[in-house]
């Protein structure tokens, strides 16, 4: 099946802008297995191997000590197999970086999700409202979520992650390219929505915050698997949807010194994109990822 990318770019002038304080490190988080198990062939003999559940795997990430209760305020259809929430948040204190994901609790449910946040921190602050785009699986979270949700029903949230951008006055200015796959795009939604506010503040306030452009690569098996179209931002952009993966023509002319490049998705699109850019001479260190399975 041809895969379609679309892109979004815009200058400082036109939308957005701020200045980038990044995670210390490359992020190999994987956020959601829709299975228990896999398996293998070993001398011809089939065998099993456990795979990790989201809580095994993020182990080592940085979680918050605050956990808050959430109540369903709003579902809609996303794609044909994608869900939107939207949550409201009984905890002041609660609060998440622009690309970080949360621990979800549900009730009579044994298993903890993990679903990256599409809303910004600033939706959060304004209205105490976060929101969530999860695709169908059979893993119970997600299942849950499609097929018993529903307005009212309450949750528990508590934020973690080592892959976002949070700005702050005073840091280095930066330009960015956010390359997605698939619903990997809903961390990387939520950086775009975020440098979008940064600029509206900006724009209030008289802040000197001074960046490039903001560049946003989405990869879906087709049109309709392409989320947030409809999202006011992307309207603002004016976006452009072409047939055919990513390519390196697509991503060597934003190459410089300046610009931060995060990427979200499946493995081996991480994996490929990631190399691509290392062979056109992005530094590693200017290279962000966070893998979901």
């Amino acid at each position: 099946m041809a895969h379609a990318t679309i892109y979004m770019g815009v200058t400082i002038p036109q939308f957005l802008r701020g200045a980038g304080r990044i995670c210390p490190a490359h992020s190999t988080l994987t956020v959601l297995r829709h299975s228990a198990f896999c398996y293998c062939t070993v001398n011809g003999t089939l065998k099993s191997k456990r795979k990790m559940d989201h809580l095994e795997r993020t182990a080592s990430n940085f979680r918050q000590e605050v956990i808050s209760q959430a109540k369903v305020c709003g579902i809609t259809n996303e794609s044909e197999t994608v869900k939107r929430l939207r949550l409201a948040i009984a905890n002041k204190d609660f609060t998440f970086k622009a690309g970080q994901w949360v621990d979800f609790f549900i009730p009579g449910v044994s298993v903890v999700g993990g679903f990256s946040m599409c809303s910004s921190p600033g939706l959060l602050e304004r209205e105490g409202i976060l929101e969530l785009a999860v695709k169908y699986a059979a893993h119970p979270p997600a299942h849950w979520i499609h097929t018993e949700c529903t307005l009212d029903s309450e949750v528990a949230l508590r934020v973690g992650g080592d892959f976002f951008f949070d700005p702050q006055p005073g840091d280095s200015p930066v330009k960015l390219v956010l390359i997605a796959g698939g619903v990997g795009i809903n961390p990387l939604f939520s950086i775009l929505l975020h440098t979008a506010d940064l600029h509206g503040y900006q724009e209030g306030k008289g802040n000197a915050y001074k960046m490039g452009t903001v560049k946003l690569y989405y990869s879906a098996k087709n049109t309709k698997e392409l989320l947030f179209k409809s999202s006011q931002i992307c309207e603002e952009l004016q976006p452009y949807v072409t047939e055919g993966r990513i390519s390196e023509k697509d991503l060597e002319k934003h190459v410089s010194k300046d610009t931060l490049w995060y990427i979200c998705g499946p493995p081996p699109m991480i994996e490929s994109i990631s190399k691509l850019l290392y062979n056109i001479g992005v530094p590693r260190n200017c290279v962000f990822f966070e893998k979901w399975w």
